[in-house]
């Protein structure tokens, strides 16, 4: 597990996807060097470094707030960036570029197809300049961030694009330093898993065994090898048919909870962020007198694996007078329930369940609640850059569940240190969605 001396970048986004496309993607360049492909030169940890920062550098920040249907959320990562400071807009050229990304044109049915969208046969790519296809929204939204990468780079070559030049398409393969997999892999398991009357197969394993035997017949994947390409996978149980066989590929995960290490590991790939539910706290001024319950769960309490804590969780401390632990779901009103909830609350409970991470962590940010987090296996997104330890508090299982032990904890946190991390989160919160310059972000490490 890595260092506790850090903190997320990602999960505080409420509008990320531009910023995450050319950072969450050139977080996964370093691993290439190491693998020695292709003449690709070993560069050390320093070097790498350096090229992750310069690439923060010269990322702009993401635009206004999202809330509402995923109509609305879309527009973001290319139709409302900051621009230059005279106002003129810049192309971005794959010259002045600090990633070059190659993108496979694979058919809709690997992406927007899997929203409805139809080419008629004329376009592998909706044009995104007049109508972009719906998110389905609701849960799906957490592990949606292979509709924003893409999105992203449909539109990195718009000459009327404003915004920074961190990453861009290109259409030359030999050109690129990653070649990206544009295939929605949580949207095709959330929605295709199931095997419907007329079929044998599923669609979402159909489609992975499409998917392997097009990767693997591609001169790009050949030349490397498959290790420079990036293959989204974020929901948990998605890919589960194909991972073995792209396994020496870059994963973009939500944690490792179910790869095994050959397949998936901190060397060679990338835990991004989920998209946190819960609304954000709009001009929170609210202190710790405010606050009036001190501890927050709701959400599934009978969980499988990792997660049976959470049923032993709540006997513990289902009779605390000023904690609120319930079921909950986010339908009936579920995510507007839980918004007024963790907004009212000091502490928010991040506990493991059926695997170690959840978006609960990144709601309690965007809710100015100070994350309690108690799952072992967790790996956090982008740990070498944040430092969660300034505005979270870590606790193991173990010790969780000792009578008393959690409880105790929570209320022995003073008045100042509290505020203390109410301060950090909500900085840290706003950095994700201000114009201030992100280098500023190393401040908090």
């Amino acid at each position: 597990m890595a260092n506790r001396n850090i903190r997320p970048y990602w999960c505080l986004c409420r509008k990320p996807f531009l910023f995450c496309l050319s950072f969450a993607t050139v977080l996964v360049l370093p691993y290439l060097f190491f693998w020695g492909y292709a003449g690709k030169p070993v560069v050390n940890h320093v070097l790498l470094k350096e090229k992750i920062f310069s690439v923060i550098e010269n990322q702009g920040a993401p635009s206004r707030e999202h809330e509402g249907e995923a109509s609305s959320l879309v527009e973001s990562p290319f139709l409302d960036q900051n621009g230059p400071a005279d106002g003129r807009l810049e192309r971005c050229h794959p010259n002045k570029v600090l990633l070059k990304v190659f993108m496979y044109d694979l058919p809709p049915e690997f992406h927007f197809g899997l929203l409805g969208w139809d080419g008629g046969g004329k376009s592998v790519w909706p044009d995104i300049r007049t109508k972009i296809p719906s998110h389905p929204g609701g849960l799906n939204l957490q592990h949606s961030i292979e509709y924003w990468l893409t999105l992203d780079l449909l539109s990195s070559r718009f000459p009327d694009r404003s915004g920074p030049c961190s990453a861009v398409r290109v259409e030359d393969s030999r050109e690129a330093d990653v070649v990206f997999v544009p295939f929605f892999s949580s949207l095709s398991y959330n929605r295709h898993s199931k095997i419907k009357a007329h079929q044998r197969v599923s669609t979402n394993k159909l489609l992975q065994q499409k998917l392997v035997r097009f990767l693997t017949a591609q001169k790009e994947w050949k030349r490397s090898g498959g290790r420079d390409h990036v293959v989204m996978a974020h929901h948990p149980n998605s890919m589960l048919d194909a991972r073995a066989k792209l396994w020496p590929c870059m994963f973009i995960l939500a944690d490792f909870g179910r790869y095994t290490p050959h397949v998936a590991n901190v060397e060679k790939d990338i835990i991004a962020p989920y998209r946190h539910l819960i609304k954000t706290f709009v001009n929170d001024s609210s202190g710790f007198d405010d606050r009036p319950t001190l501890l927050y769960f709701q959400g599934a309490i009978y969980r499988k694996d990792g997660g049976s804590i959470r049923q032993e969780l709540f006997y513990l401390l289902r009779n605390e007078k000023d904690v609120h632990f319930s079921f909950g779901s986010v339908g009936a009103n579920g995510i507007n329930d839980a918004s007024r909830g963790m907004h009212s609350a000091k502490f928010c409970l991040n506990i493991a369940g059926d695997t170690p991470s959840s978006n609960r962590l990144f709601d309690a940010i965007a809710s100015h609640c100070v994350p309690v987090i108690i799952s072992d296996d967790i790996e956090l997104p982008y740990e070498d850059v944040l430092d969660y330890s300034k505005f979270s508090i870590f606790m193991r299982t173990s010790d969780a569940i000792k009578k008393d032990f959690l409880i105790k904890v929570i209320r022995g946190v003073s008045r100042e240190a509290w505020n203390q991390m109410w301060q950090r989160l909500k900085e840290v919160e706003a950095i994700s969605s201000s114009s201030t310059h992100p280098r500023k972000m190393m401040q908090f490490r």
